[in-house]
């Protein structure tokens, strides 16, 4: 399902209304994308640029910056494992060498069964809770080979799905704010200039 269906397209007009233009809900745009179809379809982009009126190269632009907006199919869990300097002393190139081998896969890849995807990654900070990883972006610290072993097993039989939905699912608990009680969102340049960044007046220039 490439495009928002017709549900989500209700919903991404109504997280566009929440900004003064609507270029400005792109990331969370792009989230929804990543929630309907675990990662960001190229129809998808396409569609949000048509809501926004922007480009689809704007929109690629943005999604291709950030890695946590995957641009091809991943996994419905999306393992990620730390091995930077304090995960890597505490033993995390041996918990990630460890996952290779229970799933059959190399970093970068997805199992068979679509389940998971393994990823060799940079700090995800929790340096005093190594050795650690995240799934679906949901942190696992100072985590033993026979707890990940355990966290896998629990996956496969559904046993975490309160815990960690599948991938592209940020929080259960959509944001809505009621008219009257939004603050309001200013127009950029309509305001006047902010109050610290107008100039004040040369000391030199003061009444003696």
């Amino acid at each position: 399902m490439p495009r928002f269906t017709a549900e989500n397209t209700i919903l991404a007009k109504e997280i566009i209304g929440r900004y003064p233009h609507p270029k400005s809900a792109l990331i969370p745009l792009l989230h929804l994308a990543q929630e309907q179809d675990g990662h960001l379809a190229e129809d998808a982009m396409v569609h949000i640029a048509e809501l926004i009126d922007h480009t689809p190269a704007e929109v690629i632009g943005t999604a291709s910056f950030y890695e946590m907006f995957k641009r091809e199919p991943v996994g419905d869990y999306l393992v990620n494992v730390c091995t930077n300097i304090a995960c890597m002393l505490m033993g995390g190139e041996e918990l990630l060498h460890h996952l290779e081998d229970r799933l059959d896969i190399r970093p970068g890849s997805t199992t068979a069964d679509g389940m998971f995807t393994l990823e060799d990654v940079e700090c995800i900070a929790a340096c005093t809770e190594a050795p650690c990883l995240t799934v679906n972006y949901r942190y696992f610290h100072k985590i033993s080979t026979d707890e990940a072993d355990q966290l896998l097993e629990d996956l496969r039989a559904g046993r975490r799905a309160h815990e960690i939905p599948k991938h592209g699912t940020l929080a259960r608990v959509r944001q809505s704010i009621p008219a009257d009680r939004r603050a309001g969102a200013a127009v950029p340049g309509e305001c006047g200039q902010p109050v610290w960044m107008t100039p004040k007046d040369d000391p030199e220039d003061a009444p003696a």
